[in-house]
């Protein structure tokens, strides 16, 4: 078996056995609103369940040039943003808008998808997705120069009827894909049951 020392590696290098191994990994599209009032959308793959009660999740976003992104200067000024799920009817789209723009560009008009109000919060989400989480911060931490962490509490919760049966979610409706390594994703393949011991 091969062993490296994280700290004798370059950043490229640790991102290459982090991004090849730990997959899949799912994909949060996050909306969020500039100070301007553009709408800005990207992608994240950093992403996942922090708790059920209250509900909330976590979205890691990395500095470019040390720099804070969009998205996490936009989330640490208003302190709301949405997050979608990212499915293959929209996973197209949602690519294009990883493409580097101006703050004051929307990435969301770019790719021309349809915004919707948001019931508790003000930034708007994204027609084109089949679920998508209403949040407000609950924490922001820098972690390193490179990093913010986001913490994000679920005030509202948006299910598209076709894939919500007896209060749970119909995966293979939803369709959701995920992300693995260079230019690939994938969908979810065969799936298996396992009982849980006693």
């Amino acid at each position: 078996m091969l062993s490296f020392d994280p700290k004798e590696n370059t950043e490229r290098e640790n991102y290459k056995l982090l991004i090849g191994s730990i997959i899949p990994r799912p994909i949060a599209f996050v909306t969020s609103v500039a100070e301007d009032g553009t709408v800005n959308g990207a992608p994240f793959s950093y992403f996942n369940i922090v708790s059920s009660n209250p509900p909330m999740i976590s979205i890691s976003v990395q500095r470019k040039n040390g720099i804070r992104k969009d998205t996490a200067r936009n989330i640490f000024e208003k302190k709301e943003f949405v997050v979608h799920i990212v499915d293959n009817e929209n996973v197209d789209k949602i690519n294009s808008t990883a493409a580097s723009m101006a703050p004051d560009e929307s990435e969301v008009e770019k790719v021309n998808f349809t915004l919707v109000p948001s019931k508790c919060i003000s930034v708007p989400g994204i027609k084109e997705s089949k679920v998508r989480f209403e949040c407000t911060l609950e924490k922001l931490i820098e972690l390193g120069e490179g990093t913010d962490l986001i913490i994000g509490k679920i005030e509202h919760f948006h299910v598209d009827e076709t894939i919500y049966e007896n209060g749970r979610i119909n995966h293979e409706i939803l369709g959701a894909v995920s992300r693995l390594a260079g230019t690939n994703y994938a969908e979810i393949g065969e799936v298996f049951s396992l009982e849980r011991p006693e």
